[in-house]
């Protein structure tokens, strides 16, 4: 997909746009940290002037990918807005990633900067310079690191570099739960659009409004926390209280403090099991957002309760930041739970079976995207790129789910999770949802294995609610009388967690490695 590109005039830099939001109180506080280190606006600007002007003199080629996998920190905040002011790639890795996956991931983008922590320069090091990168550099979250040593050094004021909305601004390789993962190029047109319709969706408020206050406890290596919240912030001229790592208690101690939240839904299970939380600790709260996984609706009821907030979900990935959301504005009620709400304004969303047919109201099929927000494409995959689009433009999201009467949209799983079980396509998130429900079930999961005599099984995995006890016996038997038969799991097993990516997203890849090799035993 190709956005328009600007006439040559006209400075389409995201950088340019966020910093056109800071407010004119330029000493006020933009971040503060845990540990109460404050930074002022005039703070960002002219340190990530510093970074910028850094990567400038190095004189890389245009377009050169910059590679950063460091703990986050404020400075790893402003080493992105620094890329984007130099007009340079910006390429975020999980912390979490090994050598062989970091050796694909620098292979692949051949970024000419890589920047790791000091304790992984040794390994990191070897891996770029092998690959050809020109420069490493280290960054730690203690404000140490060759990287800030270099840009001190470095004049505090920059003109930020022009570039078109279809100029790439960042590359986010996928999960890659089938696969070697995929980078999905945004280009600044991309990742600033969804920002302004996000400013306007969600309401974010600017200094002088009665301000937003963010506290911000997500990664910075994804888009939820990366693209979403620090833009969202910026774009408003929004303080956030900066959380290096998430922690229930410190949250807690922000909150009064505080007006939006972002979290994955692992986060809102853990802020429901401090006993302080309640309607009084969330009193200055206006938005509590949730993303990047499913929302029990045990979860969602509870989280209503206990603070008296309706959580807002919404729905996105990496080659489109957010498509869809449940509104901000109106009645809380209208944040119906299970749901991810409504195509966000500008985004068109559509439901088709394998043929290419529209379904209609109600029916499950695959979801279709387009809009300003969807990505470029995949880096150097032309093929796959030209796959996953349709002849129309639409992305094919890989994702299954059903538009409902009152027009929102429900997710009911990726389309390589599905089933077929006998012929019949199962669906494992409609099964997860009965089997939650039941007494002593915290959550589930059902995968798919192998199997003689129908191709495929299913196999349900559930975690009890600490104090309770699952019967899997039993949790089969409830099931026949609420679903087909051919929807039923062979098996149940109980487990005391569930495999997770960094995001808080089951892993049903490796739960599908593990269980059929239980089944072949």
């Amino acid at each position: 997909m190709q956005l328009q590109t600007d006439l040559p005039l006209v400075n389409s830099n995201l950088y340019v746009a966020l910093r056109a939001g800071f407010p004119a109180a330029h000493d006020a506080i933009a971040v503060e940290t845990e540990d109460g280190l404050c930074y002022s606006w005039r703070d960002l600007e002219r340190a990530s002037a510093m970074l910028a002007n850094l990567l400038q003199a190095l004189n890389l080629p245009a377009g050169a990918r910059i590679a950063v996998q460091v703990d986050k920190s404020v400075e790893a905040m402003l080493l992105y807005l620094a890329t984007l002011r130099a007009g340079f790639v910006y390429l975020p890795l999980n912390v979490a990633y090994q050598s062989s996956e970091i050796e694909y991931f620098i292979g692949n983008a051949e970024p000419a900067v890589v920047v790791c922590t000091a304790k992984n320069f040794g390994w990191v090091s070897k891996i770029a310079f092998r690959a050809g990168t020109q420069y490493v550099f280290t960054l730690n979250n203690d404000r140490t690191g060759s990287l800030l040593e270099r840009a001190v050094q470095c004049s505090d004021r920059h003109r930020p570099v022009k570039r078109r909305a279809n100029d790439l601004a960042a590359i986010i390789y996928t999960s890659g739960t089938t696969g070697r993962s995929k980078g999905a190029m945004l280009t600044h047109g991309n990742l600033l659009s969804n920002a302004e319709v996000l400013k306007d969706y969600w309401g974010w408020r600017k200094q002088g409004e009665g301000a937003d206050v963010l506290i911000h406890a997500l990664p910075i290596f994804h888009v939820h926390g990366l693209f979403v919240a620090i833009h969202g912030a910026l774009l408003s001229g929004s303080k956030m209280l900066w959380l290096s790592k998430f922690d229930p208690k410190w949250v807690m101690e922000r909150l009064p403090r505080a007006t939006v939240f972002m979290g994955v839904p692992t986060l809102y299970v853990r802020l429901l099991a401090e006993s302080g939380l309640n309607s009084t600790t969330t009193r200055n709260m206006r938005l509590f957002i949730a993303g990047s996984a499913p929302l029990l609706i045990e979860t969602f009821s509870q989280w209503q309760s206990r603070t008296g907030h309706t959580i807002l979900e919404r729905y996105g990935m990496s080659e489109t930041v957010m498509l869809t959301s449940n509104p901000y504005f109106g009645d809380p009620l209208q944040r119906r739970g299970g749901t991810v709400g409504f195509p966000l304004p500008g985004v068109s969303l559509r439901v088709r079976d394998e043929e290419g047919r529209s379904l209609p109201t109600g029916q499950i099929g695959g979801i279709e995207v387009k809009g300003p927000n969807v990505f470029k494409g995949y880096w150097r995959m032309p093929e796959k790129t030209a796959e996953d689009f349709t002849a129309d433009g639409y992305f094919r999201t890989g994702d299954v789910g059903k538009i409902d009467e009152l027009g929102y949209v429900n997710i009911v799983g990726r389309s390589k999770d599905l089933i077929i079980s006998g012929g019949y396509n199962v669906y494992p998130a409609e099964i997860e949802g009965y089997i939650n429900e039941l007494p002593g079930v915290a959550e589930s999961a059902v995968v798919g294995v192998e199997d003689a005599d129908f191709g495929e099984v299913g196999v349900a995995v559930v975690i009890a609610k600490p104090g309770a006890s699952v019967d899997p016996i039993a949790v089969i038997g409830s099931l026949k009388s609420k679903l087909a038969n051919f929807k039923i799991p062979k098996r149940c097993y109980v487990v005391n967690e569930l495999p997770r990516n960094a995001m808080g997203k089951v892993q049903k890849n490796v739960l599908r490695l593990q269980y059929s090799s239980e089944a072949g035993r």
